[in-house]
């Protein structure tokens, strides 16, 4: 006979075993309205500059004030986490960006917009990197790779699937739905972490506040350099005094850092192999890859003269194929290893860039289509890859400031990405060249797919066992 004590610890296992089951779910709703709401706004800044009465280029401001703030929170989200609980920073994360996405579509001007997107950016700075962090305390390093590789296609969806979205309700509905899209979505997600969600804590020392302020404003004055380069290198001055700023609080944070017994982002971390070449790799590689979601839409659109709606959905293929290819990806870095798949996938990568370089307007609709699928099924190779090899060494103590690290890198680079494939596409668009509309986009594919190749270089510095442990 079954007593009520035991009864009830029946019932708690069973809770548990579910909370289990569905804690991936609760990461994947976030990295989903997080990298939807960072590519759907791309194709609308237009629309709503109109309807507010400003210029496209006066709307520049609201991507900016996004990144800056981002990078400014971001070092805050691990040690706030450990401090309070990863299910209580969490369902407050949610809570601001889903009150910032409200009031950015209640704004009536550019100031309560970026106002708006700064308590949006505050929300997402926690959002994702609470969300994988219990993630990493939760399951055990072989499950690892499964459970990342899950979350990562709702991220790589919302990068692909934000600019078909963004493109259709432009043309279709008020721009407004943009932000609206993320309430309903935000509200399951602080629901679903409420009864999935472990509170986790850790000890923590004393707040580094002093090493936050050279971090955040060292990632600040980068940010900046990075947005100004995209728009083109008229501004040296401003360049070259954003770049001073930078490392002169790159060299007081280390100093700082040697001096302090917690530091908030540990540099000593770097140490392990693993983590500081999936750092160094996940950055190089986005130089590559990091502005497509910018330059295919751009190219469909003003190159080849299709609507923001059929540029989206042109994009749709890749996001279906970043599907298709997750169920096989534990038995294909199961065979081949970390190292060998992340080599020939990157190089693969860079075929994809060169072929690119060559679609024209006139190309059968099959080929392009069979070419995004390809640009799936890689760039969902890479992603989980690149991610899992970086986390896959960390232990009870380092995989907090181990996971901030990995964001912050992931915001750079996608910063990186963009700004180097805008600088390059402004570049052969200058008048130096004489060229048509489409032959920048394809010199531009060109020059990213050889930062793709020879990114490859950096994945040659693991071993061929690195990682084999955990999958």
């Amino acid at each position: 006979m079954v007593t009520a004590k035991q009864e009830e610890k029946i019932r708690k296992r069973k809770k548990e075993r579910i909370a289990t089951h569905l804690l991936p779910w609760v990461t994947a709703v976030a990295m989903f309205i997080q990298s939807l709401d960072g590519t759907i706004l791309n194709t609308s800044l237009p629309v709503i500059a109109r309807d507010m009465q400003y210029s496209p280029t006066q709307m520049h401001s609201v991507i900016v004030t996004y990144a800056l703030t981002l990078a400014l929170f971001i070092p805050l989200s691990g040690w706030l986490a450990d401090k309070f609980g990863t299910r209580t920073m969490f369902r407050i994360a949610v809570g601001l960006f889903v009150a910032g996405s409200l009031c950015c579509a209640l704004s009536v001007n550019l100031l309560t917009f970026n106002l708006s997107r700064v308590l949006q950016a505050i929300g997402a700075s926690m959002m994702v990197p609470v969300a994988r962090l219990a993630i990493l305390y939760q399951y055990p390093k072989s499950r690892l790779l499964k459970t990342m590789n899950f979350i990562t296609v709702f991220g790589l969806l919302g990068m692909v699937v934000g600019p078909s979205l963004g493109g259709f309700i432009s043309d279709n509905f008020s721009w407004h739905w943009i932000f609206l899209v993320n309430v309903p979505i935000g509200i399951l997600g602080i629901f679903m972490a409420k009864r999935t969600m472990p509170n986790f804590k850790k000890a923590v020392g004393r707040f580094d506040f002093r090493g936050l302020m050279y971090f955040s404003l060292a990632l600040i004055a980068i940010t900046m350099v990075l947005e100004i380069i995209s728009t083109g290198l008229t501004h040296w001055m401003y360049i070259l005094g954003g770049l001073l700023l930078f490392n002169l609080l790159a060299v007081f944070y280390y100093i700082h850092y040697k001096r302090t017994e917690k530091p908030i982002i540990d540099l000593r971390l770097l140490n392990i192999k693993t983590l500081r070449v999936g750092l160094m790799g996940s950055l190089i590689t986005r130089l590559g890859i990091g502005g497509l979601p910018l330059l295919l839409p751009l190219m469909l659109q003003t190159g080849f003269g299709y609507s923001a709606s059929t540029a989206g959905l042109l994009l749709l293929p890749s996001a279906l194929a970043n599907v298709a290819i997750k169920p096989f990806m534990v038995r294909i870095i199961k065979a081949l290893g970390y190292r060998t798949v992340l080599i020939s996938n990157t190089i693969l990568l860079g075929v994809v860039l060169v072929i690119l370089g060559f679609v024209e307007r006139d190309t059968p609709l099959g080929y392009y289509i069979l070419l995004m699928v390809f640009y799936g099924f890689f760039t969902s190779i890479q992603m989980s890859a690149m991610n899992t090899i970086t986390l896959v060494d960390l232990d009870e103590n380092t995989k907090s400031g181990g996971n901030t690290m990995l964001v912050i890198m992931q915001q750079l680079s996608v910063s990186f990405g963009v700004s180097v494939a805008s600088l390059v596409l402004s570049f052969f668009q200058s008048d130096a060249f004489d060229m048509n509309r489409t032959q920048p986009f394809h010199y531009t594919f060109i020059v990213l797919s050889i930062f793709t190749i020879l990114s490859s270089l950096t994945f040659s510095r693991l071993s061929k066992t690195d990682g084999s442990g955990y999958v």
